[in-house]
């Protein structure tokens, strides 16, 4: 592959609902193209941006692939974006190293909940988008209604540019509306060829009510040919094209294109609407960063004449090649072999063996100019979201906003002793994954790991054994509760302990009080009269804090409480600070089960966003979780309701909203404090933690 300068560059996100038709896309636009040597197909496992054996079983994208296809002197780098909610983390990393997009829209499922994120992430992004409905030839394939679903759910500023012939079984053709010609397929087609011919009769009425609304919209985007189309002249192609296209840029209109990838039909028009109406990297606004070590901000312009300054948007572990990074170039030039600095982490990187990435394929390139997008294995230091940058201009671009997890489960490891094995399997995947995230927690004594959805970790799971020999299995999360006392009590604690030679002796009385929520364990010492020596009142309280982290109903630590030390007796010889800490041990066990102890459990503060048809559905499941709703607000397209919820009533709540909400809710949680257990729960979990402990001590 040559060398492409910027001007010549398209960088295009293809981003969509799972199963929607990207990568059947993506593999006839390479295809057609020439610079893909074969056609494949997702069902063959053939594709050429689904290569991973988890894709290819599954036969839908998990992660951001690159295709590349050469055309009218221009290099379109594809961008392949996973579709289904769990992956967004990389469909969103596609669609920030893209200058632009296209939607695509299944023929025969419309405008789903995958098509709405892709059209908010882009929105957010402010790039400039075609739209293109997929899978014409398909059964049920309706473009009208696809057409009217775009119009009403996601922008009214979506205009037709084509129109089919024919749909589902008896798809065979495109009407172009500004030649006003008719492109007619051939069946068995390999390339996308076609016989330009004049447009069938029966489509005529069709054809002029198209054009004449395409015209209207065109000229609409700038007042001078708005004056020259009112005046009834005529707009000529060129100047449709870059009225089209400066439209575009400004978010005023957004062009409507339909075919079947899998027949090739669509594909080369496409190709060329892609080169003639999506912007340049040059052609899109500057971006902001800042200077490393100071608080100085500066313009990125892409530029070759600029600074070197790239971003990480993918990281890929590969068996026998270590991790295999994709960048993105903002600024200036970078050649094969290049010495480059990643200011943050402070290191040096040296860009060997630079490609460029058509599927699982790389081949070596001598150079990279600004805009275009490259491969490199083997960076030591540098990650996803990291940028690259000189010494010299130490430049930090903002970094990608991947999503917070929204699911946590548990993770243990099948066969005893390959708990390192997984450690470093799960910071391996994390690496390549942002969105997925894992911690051990000492308290509940588990490795809990994090992502966007069940479908996301099993997929962890599975990679764990697949490239790193480690064989798991997801368990609950189990819950960090906490007990405190609502009354008071008070009482003895005596070690005594008497043995050959010198024995141990500790005698201690302590008062046990509830505190506020939130006021932690305070220890008081009121000691008069040197009953308990001085040096010995510290272990006393170690004791007692020592013994508060093994409440008296199931074992959870004890917050939230006072301890007033107000006598006990010492012996001259056989007293010592181990044995004034055995009987603080001891006092808290004596008084602390007639403090009126109860259990608390952690509650959560979750705002979750719906569409107001499912309100009512996502309010009573709340309820129904023991929730207190506080309210709802309008956000956007969608209602946020707050609420608190108790953690233990959460557990894969992500996937039950998904139902609820066919996919559009979202929610957000954070801890927002310990609050008492209801009795009959509170009996439940001391049950079952009774069991726990039992079972542990067993094993």
């Amino acid at each position: 592959m040559r060398v492409y300068k910027t001007a010549e560059i398209r960088n295009v996100a293809v981003a969509g609902h799972g199963a929607s038709g990207k990568t059947s896309l993506v593999d006839a636009l390479a295809f057609v193209a020439g610079t893909s040597k074969r056609h494949g197909t997702v069902k063959d496992g053939t594709a050429l941006t689904d290569y991973t054996a988890d894709e290819i079983e599954r036969k839908y994208s998990i992660n951001l692939a690159l295709g590349v296809a050469e055309w009218m002197d221009t290099k379109i780098n594809l961008i392949d974006t996973p579709g289904y909610l769990d992956f967004t983390g990389d469909a969103l990393a596609g669609i920030h190293a893209a200058d632009g997009a296209a939607i695509v829209v299944s023929a025969t499922g419309g405008v789903e909940v995958g098509t709405e994120k892709a059209w908010d992430y882009c929105d957010a992004r402010g790039l400039a988008r075609i739209f293109f409905v997929s899978l014409m030839d398909k059964e049920h394939a309706d473009f009208e209604r696809v057409y009217n679903q775009v119009k009403e759910r996601l922008t009214p500023k979506v205009i037709p540019v084509e129109i089919p012939v024919g749909e589902g079984p008896e798809f065979h053709g495109i009407i172009n509306l500004s030649s006003r010609k008719c492109h007619l397929y051939t069946k068995g087609t390999k390339m996308g060829e076609y016989d330009e011919v004049e447009v069938p009769a029966e489509y005529a009425d069709r054809l002029d009510r198209y054009s004449k609304e395409l015209m209207e919209r065109i000229a609409e985007t700038d007042d001078t040919l708005l004056e020259r189309y009112l005046g009834g002249e005529e707009i000529g192609r060129d100047e449709a094209i870059a009225a089209m296209k400066a439209g575009m840029a400004r978010g005023e209109i957004y062009p409507l294109f339909c075919g079947a990838a899998e027949l090739t039909y669509g594909m080369r028009a496409l190709l060329s609407k892609i080169v003639e109406l999506l912007p340049a990297p040059h052609e899109c606004p500057a971006i902001e960063a800042h200077k490393w070590g100071s608080a100085e901000k500066v313009t990125v312009k892409v530029d070759d004449a600029g600074p070197f300054a790239a971003q990480v948007f993918k990281t890929i572990s590969e068996p026998h090649v270590g991790d295999v990074s994709y960048f993105r170039v903002f600024s200036g030039v970078v050649k094969n072999g290049q010495d480059v600095f990643n200011a943050p982490r402070d290191a040096v990187e040296k860009l060997n063996h630079l490609c460029v990435a058509l599927g699982k394929e790389r081949s070596e390139i001598a150079e990279l100019h600004a805009g275009d997008i490259g491969v490199v294995a083997k960076l030591r230091d540098t990650h996803t979201n990291d940028t690259l940058s000189t010494k010299e201009v130490p430049i930090v671009l903002r970094k990608i906003p991947f999503p917070e997890p929204v699911i946590t489960e548990a993770i243990e490891v099948k066969q005893r002793g390959e708990e390192e094995k997984l450690s470093t399997g799960l910071h391996k995947l994390h690496e390549e994954d942002p969105t997925f995230q894992h911690e051990y927690n000492g308290e509940l004594g588990q490795t809990l790991i994090r992502g966007l959805g069940e479908r996301h970790l099993e997929i962890i799971v599975g990679r764990l054994a697949r490239k790193y020999g480690v064989h798991a299995q997801i368990t609950k999360p189990k819950v960090a509760y906490r007990e405190t006392f609502k009354g008071k009590a008070e009482g003895q604690g005596k070690h005594k302990k008497q043995t050959g030679g010198r024995g141990q002796y500790g005698d201690c009385w302590i008062r046990i009080a509830a505190l506020p929520r939130g006021s932690g364990i305070q220890f008081v010492d009121e000691i008069v009269g040197g009953v308990i020596p001085r040096q010995y009142v510290p272990a006393v309280e170690r004791g007692v804090q020592e013994a508060a982290a093994r409440g008296p109903i199931a074992g959870y630590p004890v917050v939230d409480f006072k301890v007033e030390l107000y006598d006990g007796s010492y012996h001259d010889v056989d007293s010592n600070e181990m044995s004034f800490k055995m009987a603080g041990i001891l006092a808290f066990r004596n008084v602390s089960p007639n403090a009126r102890p109860t259990l608390l459990e952690p509650i959560l503060d979750i705002e979750v966003l719906t569409p107001d048809d499912y309100l009512g559905a996502v309010m009573g499941d709340l309820s129904s979780r023991r929730g207190q709703i506080l309210g709802t607000e309008p956000d956007g397209r969608r209602v946020k309701v707050k609420a608190h919820v108790p953690e233990a009533e959460l557990d894969r709540y992500a996937t039950t909203l998904h139902s609820l909400t066919h996919g559009r809710g979202t929610y957000r949680q954070k801890f927002h404090m310990y609050q008492e257990v209801p009795p009959e729960a509170a009996h439940k979990v001391a049950e079952m933690r009774k069991k726990e402990l039992e079972e542990a001590k067993a094993s």
